[in-house]
Protein backbone atom coordinates (compact mmCIF):
# COMPACT_ATOMS: atom_id res chain seq x y z
CA UNK A 1 0.00 0.00 0.00
CA UNK A 2 1.44 3.37 -1.00
CA UNK A 3 1.83 5.95 1.77
CA UNK A 4 -0.32 9.09 1.77
CA UNK A 5 2.30 11.77 1.18
CA UNK A 6 2.48 15.45 2.20
CA UNK A 7 0.32 17.58 -0.04
CA UNK A 8 -2.55 15.09 0.29
CA UNK A 9 -5.78 15.85 2.14
CA UNK A 10 -6.70 14.18 5.44
CA UNK A 11 -10.32 13.98 6.58
CA UNK A 12 -11.19 14.24 10.27
CA UNK A 13 -14.54 13.08 11.68
CA UNK A 14 -15.13 15.33 14.67
CA UNK A 15 -14.05 18.90 15.28
CA UNK A 16 -12.89 19.36 18.88
CA UNK A 17 -9.53 20.11 20.43
CA UNK A 18 -8.02 16.73 19.51
CA UNK A 19 -8.75 17.43 15.85
CA UNK A 20 -7.36 20.94 16.24
CA UNK A 21 -4.00 19.70 17.49
CA UNK A 22 -3.98 16.97 14.83
CA UNK A 23 -4.67 19.60 12.15
CA UNK A 24 -1.81 21.78 13.44
CA UNK A 25 0.56 18.80 13.16
CA UNK A 26 -0.74 17.93 9.69
CA UNK A 27 -0.51 21.47 8.37
CA UNK A 28 3.05 21.74 9.67
CA UNK A 29 3.98 18.62 7.65
CA UNK A 30 2.40 20.00 4.47
CA UNK A 31 -0.96 18.19 4.47
CA UNK A 32 -4.38 19.71 3.90
CA UNK A 33 -7.12 18.97 6.42
CA UNK A 34 -10.91 18.73 6.02
CA UNK A 35 -13.11 18.35 9.10
CA UNK A 36 -16.69 17.08 9.37
CA UNK A 37 -19.08 17.68 12.28
CA UNK A 38 -22.51 19.16 13.03
CA UNK A 39 -20.92 22.39 14.34
CA UNK A 40 -19.40 25.51 12.83
CA UNK A 41 -16.34 27.63 13.70
CA UNK A 42 -15.01 24.72 15.69
CA UNK A 43 -11.57 24.19 17.27
CA UNK A 44 -10.61 21.94 14.33
CA UNK A 45 -12.38 24.06 11.73
CA UNK A 46 -10.36 27.12 12.72
CA UNK A 47 -7.20 25.29 11.60
CA UNK A 48 -8.53 23.09 8.78
CA UNK A 49 -8.58 24.04 5.11
CA UNK A 50 -12.24 23.03 4.79
CA UNK A 51 -14.90 22.74 7.49
CA UNK A 52 -17.97 20.70 6.53
CA UNK A 53 -21.00 21.25 8.74
CA UNK A 54 -23.48 18.39 8.54
CA UNK A 55 -25.10 15.78 10.74
CA UNK A 56 -23.24 12.51 11.26
CA UNK A 57 -26.51 10.88 10.16
CA UNK A 58 -26.32 12.58 6.76
CA UNK A 59 -24.59 9.66 5.09
CA UNK A 60 -24.66 11.24 1.63
CA UNK A 61 -22.72 14.20 3.05
CA UNK A 62 -20.30 11.81 4.76
CA UNK A 63 -19.67 9.95 1.51
CA UNK A 64 -19.12 13.23 -0.35
CA UNK A 65 -16.72 14.36 2.38
CA UNK A 66 -14.71 11.13 2.20
CA UNK A 67 -14.59 11.32 -1.61
CA UNK A 68 -12.52 14.50 -1.34
CA UNK A 69 -9.78 13.17 0.97
CA UNK A 70 -7.06 10.51 0.79
CA UNK A 71 -7.66 8.98 4.23
CA UNK A 72 -10.13 9.53 7.07
CA UNK A 73 -9.40 9.49 10.80
CA UNK A 74 -11.40 10.63 13.81
CA UNK A 75 -10.89 12.57 17.00
CA UNK A 76 -14.20 11.68 18.67
CA UNK A 77 -15.14 8.05 19.34
CA UNK A 78 -18.88 8.66 19.52
CA UNK A 79 -19.13 9.08 15.77
CA UNK A 80 -21.92 6.62 14.82
CA UNK A 81 -20.78 3.35 13.26
CA UNK A 82 -22.87 3.92 10.07
CA UNK A 83 -20.98 7.19 9.60
CA UNK A 84 -17.64 5.38 9.66
CA UNK A 85 -19.03 2.73 7.26
CA UNK A 86 -20.20 5.41 4.83
CA UNK A 87 -16.76 7.05 4.93
CA UNK A 88 -15.06 3.67 4.39
CA UNK A 89 -16.97 3.27 1.14
CA UNK A 90 -15.00 6.19 -0.31
CA UNK A 91 -11.62 6.27 1.50
CA UNK A 92 -9.58 4.28 4.02
CA UNK A 93 -10.65 4.95 7.62
CA UNK A 94 -7.91 4.61 10.23
CA UNK A 95 -8.33 3.30 12.87
CA UNK A 96 -10.94 1.13 11.17
CA UNK A 97 -14.64 1.62 11.80
CA UNK A 98 -14.75 -1.85 13.37
CA UNK A 99 -12.41 -0.61 16.13
CA UNK A 100 -14.64 2.40 16.68
CA UNK A 101 -17.62 0.04 16.92
CA UNK A 102 -15.89 -2.05 19.61
CA UNK A 103 -14.52 0.75 21.77
CA UNK A 104 -17.43 3.19 21.73
CA UNK A 105 -19.70 0.82 23.65
CA UNK A 106 -18.68 -0.51 27.06
CA UNK A 107 -20.22 -3.98 26.77
CA UNK A 108 -18.52 -4.64 23.43
CA UNK A 109 -15.24 -3.20 24.73
CA UNK A 110 -15.26 -5.28 27.91
CA UNK A 111 -16.24 -8.40 25.98
CA UNK A 112 -13.25 -7.88 23.70
CA UNK A 113 -10.90 -7.43 26.67
CA UNK A 114 -12.32 -10.50 28.43
CA UNK A 115 -11.97 -12.72 25.34
CA UNK A 116 -8.42 -11.42 24.84
CA UNK A 117 -7.54 -12.52 28.37
CA UNK A 118 -6.60 -8.99 29.43
CA UNK A 119 -7.01 -7.80 33.04
CA UNK A 120 -9.95 -5.51 33.72
CA UNK A 121 -12.22 -4.48 36.55
CA UNK A 122 -14.87 -7.08 37.52
CA UNK A 123 -18.16 -6.19 35.83
CA UNK A 124 -21.62 -7.43 34.90
CA UNK A 125 -23.80 -6.57 31.92
CA UNK A 126 -27.03 -4.81 32.88
CA UNK A 127 -30.09 -4.56 30.64
CA UNK A 128 -32.94 -4.69 33.16
CA UNK A 129 -33.45 -3.72 36.77
CA UNK A 130 -33.42 -7.45 37.58
CA UNK A 131 -29.96 -7.68 35.98
CA UNK A 132 -28.88 -4.78 38.18
CA UNK A 133 -30.17 -6.43 41.33
CA UNK A 134 -28.32 -9.64 40.47
CA UNK A 135 -25.13 -7.74 39.63
CA UNK A 136 -25.19 -5.86 42.93
CA UNK A 137 -25.57 -9.14 44.82
CA UNK A 138 -22.59 -10.61 42.97
CA UNK A 139 -20.23 -7.62 43.00
CA UNK A 140 -21.33 -5.96 46.23
CA UNK A 141 -21.34 -2.27 47.13
CA UNK A 142 -20.03 0.26 46.49
CA UNK A 143 -20.17 -0.25 42.73
CA UNK A 144 -20.39 2.00 39.69
CA UNK A 145 -23.25 1.78 37.16
CA UNK A 146 -22.33 3.09 33.70
CA UNK A 147 -24.28 3.45 30.48
CA UNK A 148 -23.04 1.13 27.75
CA UNK A 149 -22.82 3.91 25.16
CA UNK A 150 -21.86 7.57 24.93
CA UNK A 151 -20.01 7.88 28.21
CA UNK A 152 -16.89 10.01 28.64
CA UNK A 153 -15.62 12.53 31.20
CA UNK A 154 -17.81 10.87 33.81
CA UNK A 155 -21.06 11.19 31.84
CA UNK A 156 -23.56 8.37 32.22
CA UNK A 157 -22.17 7.11 35.54
CA UNK A 158 -23.72 6.62 38.96
CA UNK A 159 -22.06 5.28 42.10
CA UNK A 160 -24.19 2.85 44.11
CA UNK A 161 -23.21 3.06 47.76
CA UNK A 162 -25.81 0.59 49.06
CA UNK A 163 -28.39 -1.82 47.57
CA UNK A 164 -31.29 0.52 48.38
CA UNK A 165 -29.87 3.01 45.83
CA UNK A 166 -30.31 0.66 42.87
CA UNK A 167 -33.62 2.11 41.62
CA UNK A 168 -32.23 5.65 41.80
CA UNK A 169 -29.13 4.58 39.89
CA UNK A 170 -31.20 2.81 37.23
CA UNK A 171 -33.27 5.97 36.76
CA UNK A 172 -30.12 8.12 36.71
CA UNK A 173 -28.73 6.35 33.63
CA UNK A 174 -32.10 6.48 31.88
CA UNK A 175 -32.98 2.80 32.41
CA UNK A 176 -30.77 1.89 29.46
CA UNK A 177 -28.27 -0.85 28.73
CA UNK A 178 -25.17 -0.57 30.87
CA UNK A 179 -22.50 -2.24 32.96
CA UNK A 180 -22.03 -2.48 36.70
CA UNK A 181 -18.38 -2.33 37.72
CA UNK A 182 -16.96 -3.34 41.06
CA UNK A 183 -15.58 -0.35 42.93
CA UNK A 184 -11.78 -0.49 42.91
CA UNK A 185 -9.82 0.99 45.80
CA UNK A 186 -6.91 1.84 43.54
CA UNK A 187 -3.62 3.53 44.35
CA UNK A 188 -3.53 5.66 41.21
CA UNK A 189 -4.60 5.82 37.58
CA UNK A 190 -2.22 5.62 34.64
CA UNK A 191 -2.57 5.61 30.88
CA UNK A 192 -0.45 4.49 27.97
CA UNK A 193 -0.82 6.40 24.71
CA UNK A 194 0.56 4.29 21.89
CA UNK A 195 0.63 4.14 18.10
CA UNK A 196 0.69 1.30 15.60
CA UNK A 197 1.57 1.68 11.94
CA UNK A 198 0.23 -0.11 8.89
CA UNK A 199 3.20 -2.49 9.10
CA UNK A 200 2.67 -3.22 12.81
CA UNK A 201 5.39 -0.83 14.02
CA UNK A 202 4.67 0.09 17.64
CA UNK A 203 5.65 3.23 19.56
CA UNK A 204 4.54 4.46 22.98
CA UNK A 205 4.95 7.31 25.44
CA UNK A 206 5.41 5.23 28.58
CA UNK A 207 3.09 5.25 31.57
CA UNK A 208 1.48 8.62 32.30
CA UNK A 209 -0.07 9.23 35.72
CA UNK A 210 -3.52 10.85 35.81
CA UNK A 211 -5.50 12.64 38.48
CA UNK A 212 -9.22 13.30 38.04
CA UNK A 213 -11.62 15.82 39.53
CA UNK A 214 -15.36 15.19 39.23
CA UNK A 215 -14.64 12.42 36.71
CA UNK A 216 -12.74 14.82 34.39
CA UNK A 217 -9.00 14.55 33.88
CA UNK A 218 -7.37 17.32 35.91
CA UNK A 219 -3.62 16.69 35.93
CA UNK A 220 -1.20 14.35 34.15
CA UNK A 221 2.40 13.58 35.11
CA UNK A 222 4.99 11.92 32.86
CA UNK A 223 6.65 9.67 33.63
CA UNK A 224 4.12 8.18 36.04
CA UNK A 225 5.22 7.72 39.64
CA UNK A 226 5.10 3.92 39.51
CA UNK A 227 7.70 1.18 39.59
CA UNK A 228 9.60 0.19 36.45
CA UNK A 229 7.78 -3.15 36.54
CA UNK A 230 4.34 -1.56 36.53
CA UNK A 231 5.30 0.91 33.80
CA UNK A 232 6.70 -1.86 31.59
CA UNK A 233 3.68 -4.09 32.18
CA UNK A 234 1.31 -1.25 31.25
CA UNK A 235 3.17 -0.77 27.96
CA UNK A 236 3.11 -4.52 27.25
CA UNK A 237 -0.66 -4.64 27.85
CA UNK A 238 -1.19 -1.61 25.63
CA UNK A 239 0.80 -3.27 22.85
CA UNK A 240 -1.34 -6.38 23.19
CA UNK A 241 -4.53 -4.29 22.85
CA UNK A 242 -3.30 -2.48 19.73
CA UNK A 243 -2.09 -5.71 18.12
CA UNK A 244 -5.27 -7.66 18.84
CA UNK A 245 -7.44 -4.83 17.50
CA UNK A 246 -5.04 -4.36 14.55
CA UNK A 247 -5.06 -0.61 15.18
CA UNK A 248 -3.62 1.71 12.58
CA UNK A 249 -3.39 5.01 14.40
CA UNK A 250 -3.20 6.10 18.03
CA UNK A 251 -5.02 4.46 20.94
CA UNK A 252 -4.92 5.11 24.67
CA UNK A 253 -5.34 2.42 27.32
CA UNK A 254 -6.43 3.67 30.75
CA UNK A 255 -5.54 1.60 33.82
CA UNK A 256 -6.24 1.39 37.53
CA UNK A 257 -3.18 0.48 39.60
CA UNK A 258 -4.35 -1.58 42.57
CA UNK A 259 -2.77 -1.20 45.97
CA UNK A 260 -1.24 -4.62 45.43
CA UNK A 261 0.44 -3.42 42.21
CA UNK A 262 -1.99 -5.16 39.85
CA UNK A 263 -3.01 -3.38 36.67
CA UNK A 264 -6.64 -3.40 35.54
CA UNK A 265 -7.78 -1.89 32.24
CA UNK A 266 -10.49 0.70 32.78
CA UNK A 267 -11.18 2.06 29.30
CA UNK A 268 -9.88 2.29 25.75
CA UNK A 269 -9.86 5.46 23.64
CA UNK A 270 -9.14 4.83 19.91
CA UNK A 271 -7.64 8.26 19.31
CA UNK A 272 -5.17 10.72 20.87
CA UNK A 273 -5.93 11.25 24.54
CA UNK A 274 -6.12 14.16 26.95
CA UNK A 275 -3.30 12.64 29.02
CA UNK A 276 -1.09 12.69 25.91
CA UNK A 277 -1.37 16.43 25.35
CA UNK A 278 1.94 16.92 27.14
CA UNK A 279 3.66 15.00 24.31
CA UNK A 280 3.39 18.14 22.15
CA UNK A 281 6.00 19.87 24.31
CA UNK A 282 7.77 16.98 26.01
CA UNK A 283 8.48 14.49 23.20
CA UNK A 284 10.29 14.46 19.87
CA UNK A 285 7.08 13.33 18.14
CA UNK A 286 3.71 14.33 19.60
CA UNK A 287 0.75 11.96 19.75
CA UNK A 288 -0.88 14.05 17.01
CA UNK A 289 2.02 13.83 14.58
CA UNK A 290 2.20 10.13 15.42
CA UNK A 291 -1.48 9.74 14.53
CA UNK A 292 -0.81 11.48 11.21
CA UNK A 293 2.22 9.30 10.44
CA UNK A 294 0.31 6.11 11.28
CA UNK A 295 -2.83 6.82 9.27
CA UNK A 296 -0.77 8.00 6.29
CA UNK A 297 1.34 4.84 6.27
CA UNK A 298 4.56 6.68 7.14
CA UNK A 299 7.23 5.40 9.55
CA UNK A 300 6.40 6.32 13.14
CA UNK A 301 8.47 9.00 14.82
CA UNK A 302 10.71 8.88 17.88
CA UNK A 303 8.93 9.16 21.22
CA UNK A 304 12.11 10.17 23.07
CA UNK A 305 11.46 12.62 25.89
CA UNK A 306 12.94 16.11 25.98
CA UNK A 307 12.19 16.46 29.69
CA UNK A 308 9.66 15.15 32.21
CA UNK A 309 6.39 17.06 32.11
CA UNK A 310 3.07 17.71 33.79
CA UNK A 311 -0.17 18.97 32.29
CA UNK A 312 -3.12 20.77 33.90
CA UNK A 313 -6.49 21.07 32.18
CA UNK A 314 -8.14 24.48 31.99
CA UNK A 315 -11.91 24.21 32.41
CA UNK A 316 -14.53 26.84 31.70
CA UNK A 317 -15.00 27.74 35.35
CA UNK A 318 -11.71 29.65 35.22
CA UNK A 319 -13.54 32.30 33.17
CA UNK A 320 -16.31 32.88 35.76
CA UNK A 321 -14.71 36.15 36.93
CA UNK A 322 -13.54 37.26 33.51
CA UNK A 323 -10.52 36.50 31.36
CA UNK A 324 -7.90 34.43 33.20
CA UNK A 325 -4.60 36.13 34.04
CA UNK A 326 -2.49 34.66 31.24
CA UNK A 327 0.63 36.78 31.93
CA UNK A 328 0.68 35.51 35.52
CA UNK A 329 0.67 31.87 34.40
CA UNK A 330 3.25 32.54 31.71
CA UNK A 331 5.57 34.20 34.21
CA UNK A 332 6.75 30.62 34.79
CA UNK A 333 9.31 30.27 31.98
CA UNK A 334 8.93 26.50 31.59
CA UNK A 335 5.13 26.62 31.20
CA UNK A 336 3.40 26.35 27.82
CA UNK A 337 -0.16 27.55 27.16
CA UNK A 338 -2.51 25.75 24.75
CA UNK A 339 -6.01 27.19 24.13
CA UNK A 340 -8.55 25.42 21.94
CA UNK A 341 -10.45 28.28 20.32
CA UNK A 342 -13.77 27.39 21.91
CA UNK A 343 -16.20 30.28 21.70
CA UNK A 344 -18.06 29.86 24.99
CA UNK A 345 -16.53 28.86 28.34
CA UNK A 346 -18.79 26.68 30.47
CA UNK A 347 -18.13 24.97 33.80
CA UNK A 348 -16.60 21.55 33.14
CA UNK A 349 -15.81 22.35 29.50
CA UNK A 350 -12.19 21.78 28.45
CA UNK A 351 -10.98 25.13 27.14
CA UNK A 352 -7.24 24.51 27.08
CA UNK A 353 -4.30 23.22 29.08
CA UNK A 354 -0.95 24.19 30.55
CA UNK A 355 2.16 22.03 30.27
CA UNK A 356 5.21 22.46 32.51
CA UNK A 357 8.62 20.94 31.74
CA UNK A 358 11.37 20.20 34.22
CA UNK A 359 14.25 17.79 34.69
CA UNK A 360 12.22 16.38 37.60
CA UNK A 361 8.60 15.24 37.18
CA UNK A 362 7.62 16.29 40.71
CA UNK A 363 8.87 19.82 40.09
CA UNK A 364 7.01 19.96 36.79
CA UNK A 365 3.86 18.87 38.66
CA UNK A 366 4.33 21.57 41.31
CA UNK A 367 5.00 24.20 38.64
CA UNK A 368 1.95 23.48 36.50
CA UNK A 369 -0.31 23.57 39.57
CA UNK A 370 1.21 26.87 40.69
CA UNK A 371 0.84 28.36 37.21
CA UNK A 372 -2.79 27.35 36.97
CA UNK A 373 -3.38 28.78 40.43
CA UNK A 374 -2.24 32.18 39.17
CA UNK A 375 -4.95 32.30 36.49
CA UNK A 376 -7.83 33.16 38.82
CA UNK A 377 -7.75 36.26 41.02
CA UNK A 378 -7.95 35.50 44.76
CA UNK A 379 -11.47 35.45 46.21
Amino acid sequence: MKPVLPGSTIGVLGSGQLGRMFAIAARRMGYRVHTFSPDWDTPTGQIADVEVQASYDDLDAVRQFASNVSVVTFEFENVPAPTAEAAESRAPVRPAGSILHTTQQRIREKSFLTKAGLPLTPYREVRTVEDLERAVRELGCPAVLKTAAFGYDGKGQYRIQAPDAMEKAWDAIGRQEGVLEAFIDFEREVSVVAARGVDGQFEHYGAIENQHSRHILDLSIAPARVSERIAAEAVDLARCVLDKLEVVGVLCVEFFVGRDGRLMINELAPRPHNSGHLTVDAHVTSQFEQQLRAVCGLPLGSTATHRPAAMANLLGGLWCKGEPDWPAALSFPDVKLHLYGKLEPRPGRKMGHLTALNHDAERAYDTVRAARGKLSPPA
